[in-house]
């Protein structure tokens, strides 16, 4: 069905459990399809951000319990993902292995080029894991005296990335901000086997109901789920990695707002900030704001605000309430 730019605005907010709808961790990355994970936390990390945009205030420990202890949820490839679509996921690893494309087979390139590190990997694996991959490097076997230009020196981190995109092994917690690792077979259930073309299929389905809308020659086509009633009218900030503006191109066709990350931009050429993050109030995205929170004082500051921010200060007011009992997890 074929919708206006006013009413497809509205169903790709709501698709997006951007109203005001979203209930619980679990059901809103199941919703989602997934949340990705980023190292950069000038507020809060992105995988935090995107969940108290819909759940306001709420307690990043059940993230945390959701991956590790219940298991509901699983970590893979700098993503979180329902653990329910682990056929999905695992038709895509397999896929990783055949060196279809330019990156895979350079990995092809690095895991012949270090078959002994591959070894020696898993075989710590196999006898210590889990274990964080600073242990790994403490091994005289896992070091290297050149820098490749490529990789550089990283080489177990390299090899741990590589072998987890496609399935040997796998994220099985956190200690610290790092990552631990172990055997895949030991973490991941057994599951039924997905061809990639219907892993391909079913991703494309759930992209579709979480977007609410994708545009056409026709026009904006609208997923028959998504109504599109009112907006309540909330005020919220955006990660940059938010999927609601994440496409640059389809946020300015639909919000009429050009965003970027300038987090990589010279000083001296960006046109805002370093972290700056869209406002959205109702089914608009009205300016920007860049906060910055200090996790030893606990202060919240803004060190710049542009466009419409007359209602900046609600956002400010749920943002503070929520990052300062999580300011240290």
């Amino acid at each position: 069905m074929i919708v206006s730019s006013e009413d497809a605005r509205r169903i790709a907010v709501r698709a997006q459990l951007l109203d005001g709808s979203a209930t619980n961790v679990l059901d809103t990355v199941r919703k989602l399809g997934f949340l990705q994970i980023d190292p950069i936390s000038t507020v809060a990390p992105p995988q935090h951000l995107v969940l108290w945009s819909r759940l306001g205030p709420f307690d990043v420990a059940e993230l945390d319990r959701l991956l590790w202890n219940e298991r509901t949820l699983l970590e893979w490839n700098a993503f979180i993902w329902p653990a329910e679509d682990l056929p999905l996921l695992l038709a895509r690893m397999r896929r990783r292995r055949t060196g279809a494309t330019a990156s895979e087979r350079m990995s092809n390139e690095i895991l012949r080029e270090h078959a002994s590190l591959k070894r020696y990997v898993l075989r710590e694996l196999e006898r210590d894991g889990p274990l964080p991959s600073r242990v790994l490097r403490e091994h005289s076997a896992a070091k290297r005296d050149e820098k490749h230009p490529w990789w550089g020196a990283r080489n177990v981190s390299l090899m741990l990335q590589i072998l987890n995109t496609r399935g040997v092994v796998a994220v099985v917690g956190r200690t610290g901000g790092s990552r631990l690792w172990d055997l895949a077979e030991r973490w991941y259930p057994e599951v039924e086997k997905v061809s990639l073309r219907d892993a391909e299929r079913a991703f494309a389905a759930k992209r579709f109901r979480a977007l609410g809308v994708r545009l056409t020659r026709e026009g904006w086509e609208a997923h028959p789920e998504i109504g599109a009633d009112a907006v309540p009218d909330r005020v919220t900030f955006l990660s940059p990695f938010d999927r609601l503006i994440h496409d640059r191109n389809r946020a300015e066709a639909l919000f009429d707002f050009h965003y970027r990350l300038e987090m990589y931009v010279p000083k001296a050429k960006r046109e805002y900030g370093y972290y700056v993050l869209p406002i959205l109030a109702g089914d608009r995205i009205v300016g920007r704001i860049e906060p910055r929170f200090d996790r030893a004082t606990g202060a919240l500051e803004v060190l710049g605000a542009w466009g419409d921010t007359s209602r900046a200060d609600e956002g400010l007011a749920g943002l503070r309430a929520w990052l300062g009992p999580n300011a240290r997890q």
